[in-house]
């Protein structure tokens, strides 16, 4: 199924598959329609199945042209998408709409939970007026591409040159790259978001008309209704659960700052307050793996270099040339092998091998001879099995991980097959993207020698090395997995004016990550728009709920496996039992709250971050040693 707000497919053209509200939810709802008189429920269960039906024809048309689209970016496919978009867009309002006359009747659980879904289903809900909902397709397409085919181009001897994002993030990310040459790459990159900045404020003023149609007072609160409970309450298990991880970011943040202030000096990187977004080898400095080697533990090293290793074994980066652009075969090549590997991993649990039409289909490399959008994701084609991924994939430890992550996304999608449509999800979007991440917390040193990457375990003096480098992609994502949403929450309500969106986006760079941005920014620079989950209307709240879920089912994996030890040394590769158990909670879909699917897969109702504080607890030791004497915070 297409799930096009979801980082596994992000694209605007079609149903976002949410959760449903319970009664309560419905009740706090502004301007809730009425019960319609004289309709029953077989009226709703026959509403039901022929707009399950329609949707399902429209989704897969949509999904079609969202994937030419994407591998194929010129203005033809992007009017194609347009309007496959507009269709989409215009049938889900109507049935959306249509639905309201069912609020409030004694319905069949199965009944009520799917024209919940139907109410809730589009990211951004169009008015009923056909010509704005025209208006909305065309703008959500146009700013997808807009990332897509973004570059920053200069003068080079006399001759313009221009740069793509991936070149822009291999300067940033390189340590070899000078503080001049990163904020070169950081400024270039964010120099192509502005012209979005119009088409973004008219997107938000017709999508938040669209939610006061539905009954809810903007397009945020529609979001925040999509998790099994009242909106507030989503709000508020946020704001708890990043209390649970905020000490250990804090102390993160205390030690890369010193560490990098060492390094280059005050003059680039201050002894105190929030760090500069360039300096942090990542474009949106949301992962800081790339600076490891700038913050790595003195005396403490790792032998586990996972970018050599997997060069090591699967070969070097594929080039294309004219001769053979057409006629490689993708597991033969480097990259495939790699894809090969992820697919083991979950072979070895159980899972049936992916379909051959996955290696014919699915995007490895980037095209010499096209525009694409190399943002990695997982695509459901058909709602079976015509699974995909589409990734631009570098031979180096980032892509490895992100590949068994897509990967996730793919098996996850398989499993609710025999799901009906409406429930063709998962439990809810943070389980999406977790599910991948908690198989890739297994590529553990114990799982690298299992596949022949190591020939062995290194020693335990190297934890907190391992954990470090852990630890400044996962835990340094969490409260930017929090604050794009808080961002757009703003936007939404209206408290955050477009003359203030970018000041609004620095102000809870710096309120949640300790981050500020490297050169002065007026208000026409629209800094959200260059990180593509923004202009792409893709919401980013899961992420930071994968963040969570990923350690909780991981802790539960391990204790399945039989595991004893510290937790960041478990693998459960190659065990069928936690295979079986996963599997269970994967065919369910969306058919039942989130809850219960917790409860399949760990025996508990509520989402813990505990899991996370007991994975880094070696790490958090050393840190608090490490930052004695330092003035932490910002």
């Amino acid at each position: 199924m297409l799930l096009p707000t979801k980082r596994f497919l992000p694209t605007v053209v079609a149903v976002t598959i949410a959760l449903t509200l319970t009664a309560c939810q419905s009740e706090k709802m502004e301007n809730s329609p009425v019960q319609a008189e004289g309709v029953t429920a077989a009226d709703a269960e026959q509403f039901v199945n022929h707009a399950e039906a329609e949707l399902l024809k429209l989704n897969l048309e949509a999904q079609a042209a969202a994937w030419v689209a994407e591998t194929y970016i010129t203005v033809d496919s992007e009017k194609l998408a347009a309007d496959a978009n507009e269709k989409f867009i215009a049938k889900g309002v109507e049935f959306a709409n249509q639905s309201k006359q069912f609020i409030g009747m004694n319905l069949p659980p199965v009944t009520a939970r799917k024209l919940e879904k139907i109410r809730l289903a589009l990211t951004l809900p169009a008015p009923s007026d056909a010509e704005k909902t025209s208006e909305l397709a065309k703008i959500a397409t146009k700013l997808n591409n807009q990332y897509g085919a973004g570059k920053y181009c200069k003068s080079v001897d006399g001759k313009e040159t221009c740069f793509s994002l991936g070149q822009l993030e291999d300067q940033i990310s390189s340590a070899d790259s000078t503080p001049a040459e990163r904020l070169e790459a950081w400024s270039g990159w964010h120099s192509v978001s502005p012209a979005m900045r119009e088409d973004y404020v008219r997107l938000v003023n017709i999508a938040n008309e669209g939610a006061k149609e539905l009954g809810y007072n903007d397009v945020g609160a529609l979001w925040r209704s999509k998790y099994d409970m009242p909106a507030d309450d989503f709000a508020k298990e946020l704001d708890r659960l990043w209390g649970q991880v905020e000490p250990l970011y804090q102390a993160l943040h205390c030690h890369v700052r010193a560490k990098l202030n060492e390094k280059y000096g005050s003059d680039v990187v201050p002894a105190n307050g929030p760090i500069p977004a360039h300096m942090l080898g990542n474009m949106w400095a949301q992962q800081w793996g790339n600076i490891y080697d700038a913050v790595k533990p003195e005396g403490i090293g790792s032998s586990v270099n996972l970018d050599k290793l997997v060069v090591a074994k699967y070969g070097n980066p594929t080039t294309l040339t004219v001769d053979n652009v057409n006629t490689l075969d993708p597991k033969t090549l480097p990259e495939g092998k790699m894809v090969l590997a992820g697919e083991a991993f979950f072979s070895s649990l159980g899972f049936a091998p992916l379909p051959e039409t996955f290696w014919q289909r699915s995007q490895f490399l980037k095209p010499r001879d096209r525009d694409v959008v190399c943002h990695a994701s997982a695509w459901d084609l058909d709602n079976q099995d015509d699974i995909r991924i589409k990734m631009c994939i570098k031979m180096n430890a980032e892509d490895f991980v992100t590949i068994h992550h897509e990967l996730g996304h793919n098996y996850y999608q398989r499993a609710y097959k025999n799901q009906p449509f409406l429930f063709m999800d998962s439990a809810n979007d943070g389980f999406h993207e977790a599910i991948g991440d908690t198989v890739a917390l297994g590529i553990t040193p114990k799982y690298l020698v299992e596949i022949g990457l190591l020939d062995k375990e290194p020693d335990a003096s190297e934890d907190v090395a391992i954990l470090l480098r852990q630890a400044l992609d996962k835990v340094a994502f969490l409260p930017f997995g929090l604050l794009v949403d808080q961002w757009r929450w703003k936007v939404f309500n209206g408290e955050l004016t477009p003359a203030q969106y970018n000041d609004g986006w620095w102000q809870l760079r710096e309120k949640y990550q300790g981050v500020k941005a490297p050169i002065a920014r007026d208000a026409n620079a629209f800094d959200p728009g260059a990180k593509y989950h923004v202009p792409g209307n893709v919401p980013y709240s899961r992420y930071f709920l994968a963040h969570i879920l990923q350690f909780q089912f991981y802790k539960e994996m391990c204790k399945m496996a039989g595991h004893d030890g510290p937790l960041h040394r478990c693998t459960f590769y190659g065990n069928k039992e936690v295979g079986e158990r996963l599997n269970a909670m994967l065919e369910m879909g969306a058919s039942k709250p989130w809850q219960d699917a917790l409860e399949k897969m760990t025996g508990q109702r509520e989402m813990d971050a505990s899991a996370v504080e007991q994975y880094f607890a070696p790490l958090k030791a050393w840190l608090d040693e490490q930052n004695v004497g330092r003035q932490c915070g910002w």
